[in-house]
């Protein structure tokens, strides 16, 4: 790689896009030099303390994806895109001492591990570095709802009802281009799988996520959704479905990644409305991208507490840690066929609808009392669409230590009854799976 002054650097982390990222656009003004960076930390491949990897193969695949189209997008803007293996508090003070860069922009993050990187490299950087971080993945902008974090409801409907009374979504931020002598002479390549320690493999043909990663996927995917099949119009009426592409939008793995935007979606789903027509469905998607905000909001105004037993209520229930049920749970060999259904789609290929981890979740945590942090991080570790935020922040709300004012358990009988009546899912995965 070419050694050139560099006035502004762009760290990527959970916004890899270029459509409607304010981190870029921030970094884009008042400068011609202009270089991205994404640092594959091995931390994120280790294996935690309950025993799992903390991304598995089908993310990390995804990731690799979707920064490979990255990389493509940038460089139609004449920006070029280092994809590293290291920590970042290492990697990026390096590359800011090589081309002298002066500000490093970021997206900004607040749990602990990403929370604790930021201090480092803080320390790490030359004292002639800043950074500037930007709140970029909300619908609404922290800013713009007019509370501040401790004041963020307890319960979802109130915070919900507060938003949509009182605040506005910003609208998206263009897209900088730059000239073509801003494009460094980039030789580092984005490594394999088999890079990162993992064998290749091929999506499982039962799978209701076949999608590559990448931005130009996730518009794709909207653009079909929306305007080509028009699902969206019937959104609330399939959203609890369990089989095939389209029961719901999917948006979920792109959105956790950063590949688009929640504005972006919105500001579609109001171009829908207006083209096409407006109805419960289209309405019921900004309310999903509503309930994805407020776990966020829940994360700052409680913090850690996300993480702890506890939770955020602080509540002393007794957990158990049996590792045979555990296992039955992860295997799909509990004595509840829908639960079994719904635990080897996702162990196979790393998805399972809404309604499945409702069930499975509830199931762990209220059936079985076993520890939730244990089946929280088997999600983080398999799940394709993994968001910090919503992970924790359902697993909570299901194990009676969140936002669940009812404090319910699922009957995961009953739940199959009306959402599998036929058995159908099951068998597709209990009958049919290729192992």
């Amino acid at each position: 790689m070419q050694t050139q002054q560099i006035k502004h650097l762009v760290w990527f982390r959970n916004d890899l896009r270029v459509n409607d990222n304010a981190v870029l656009a921030n970094a884009a003004k008042n400068t011609d030099s202009l270089l991205a960076i994404y640092c594959l930390d091995p931390r994120h491949f280790d294996t935690d303390t309950f025993g799992f990897k903390k991304t598995e193969k089908f993310r990390t695949k995804f990731l690799l994806e979707t920064l490979k189209d990255l990389q493509e997008n940038l460089k139609k803007l004449c920006i070029s895109l280092l994809v590293i293996q290291g920590k970042p508090e290492n990697i990026i003070p390096e590359i800011c001492e090589k081309h002298t860069v002066e500000t490093v922009f970021f997206q900004k993050e607040w749990t602990k591990e990403e929370h604790d990187v930021e201090t480092q490299l803080s320390k790490n950087l030359n004292a002639n570095t800043k950074l500037h971080s930007v709140f970029d993945q909300f619908l609404y902008h922290p800013h713009d709802i007019g509370l501040t974090f401790k004041e963020i409801p307890q319960v979802f409907t109130m915070y919900r009802k507060h938003v949509e009374k009182q605040s506005k979504v910003r609208t998206t931020v263009e897209t900088p281009i730059f000239l073509e002598e801003n494009l460094i002479k980039n030789d580092i390549t984005i490594p394999t799988l088999s890079d990162l320690g993992f064998e290749e493999f091929k999506t499982h043909p039962n799978s209701a996520f076949p999608f590559k990663g990448g931005e130009t996927e996730a518009l794709n995917r909207l653009h079909n959704y929306f305007f080509e099949t028009k699902k969206l119009g019937v959104y609330k009426k399939t959203r609890n479905g369990l089989i095939g592409t389209d029961y719901s939008s999917k948006f979920s793995a792109w959105l956790a990644n950063g590949s688009i935007s929640a504005r972006t979606i919105f500001w579609q789903i109001k171009r829908f409305e207006k083209e096409q027509f407006k109805n419960d469905s289209t309405y019921w998607l900004i309310f999903e991208l509503i309930w994805r905000d407020y776990f966020k909001y829940v994360s700052l105004k409680h913090g850690d507490d996300i993480f702890k037993i506890g939770g955020i209520l602080k509540v002393d229930y007794d957990w158990y840690h049996h590792e045979k049920d555990i296992n039955k749970w992860i295997n799909g060999t509990t004595s509840e066929p829908f639960v079994n259904a719904n635990m080897l789609e996702l162990k196979h290929t790393g998805f399972m609808s809404n309604r499945g981890r409702q069930n499975v979740a509830s199931y762990f945590a209220k059936t079985l009392k076993l520890d939730w942090r244990i089946g929280a991080a088997y999600f983080e570790s398999l799940l394709l669409d993994y968001d910090v935020h919503s992970n924790y922040g359902n697993w909570l709300y299901v194990a009676g230590v969140g936002n669940d004012p009812r404090d319910r358990v699922f009957n995961v009988q009953l739940q199959a009854s009306n959402y599998d009546p036929n058995g159908k899912y099951q068998r597709l995965w209990l009958q049919n799976t290729l192992f």
